[in-house]
């Protein structure tokens, strides 16, 4: 299952965010953004996520998921459309062939929320940082 190698990898990815920023506080949210056509079953991923975080600078942290459309773009007419799951790569305009992706084959970790440690924690008690 190569969804703990990515949930281990968003931790690295994380873990050196936090130290080049010089950041000590823990995270307490992990956002991503996965595509579909990444190849990624989040269900998988957010199974293996607790094993990825333990003893680590995320531990205890939420891995939150956006969900990102494939689309594509047609040479014919340059109209942009969903294709769908399963992907079917056809202008729903013109009906010609498209092979142009514009969207869907994201992995990108967007951004750490880190504690600031008040009690208790809400929305508004934590710091986002972007981190692409």
């Amino acid at each position: 299952m190569h969804e703990l190698s990515i949930a281990t990898n968003l931790v690295s990815i994380a873990t050196r965010a936090l130290v080049d920023a010089d950041e000590t506080r823990p995270v307490t949210i992990v956002k991503i953004r996965i595509g579909e056509l990444a190849g990624v079953v989040i269900e998988a991923l957010e199974f293996t996520w607790d094993v990825a975080i333990e003893d680590t600078r995320c531990a205890g942290a939420r891995l939150e998921i956006e969900r990102v459309p494939a689309r594509v773009r047609c040479a014919a007419c340059q109209v942009e459309s969903n294709v769908g799951m399963p992907p079917q790569f056809v202008c729903r305009q013109c009906h010609q062939p498209t092979g142009e992706v514009v969207a869907g084959r994201e992995l990108d970790l967007t951004a750490l929320e880190i504690d600031d440690g008040s009690e208790p924690c809400s929305g508004e008690d934590h710091h986002e940082a972007p981190y692409s």
